[in-house]
């Protein structure tokens, strides 16, 4: 269990892939307050 491993966290890291035990971090989504001040709907 080290670097030649694929289904470490280390291994996965030598590899540079990702999977079960090396999940990608995911981009939150930025909200859009932006669009409802447009359209004006947000406050009725």
């Amino acid at each position: 269990m080290g670097k030649g491993d694929i289904r470490t966290r280390r291994g996965k890291i030598h590899r540079g892939t990702y999977g079960i035990s090396r999940p990608k971090k995911r981009k939150k989504k930025p909200e859009k307050p932006v669009e409802a001040a447009k359209t004006g709907k947000a406050g009725s």
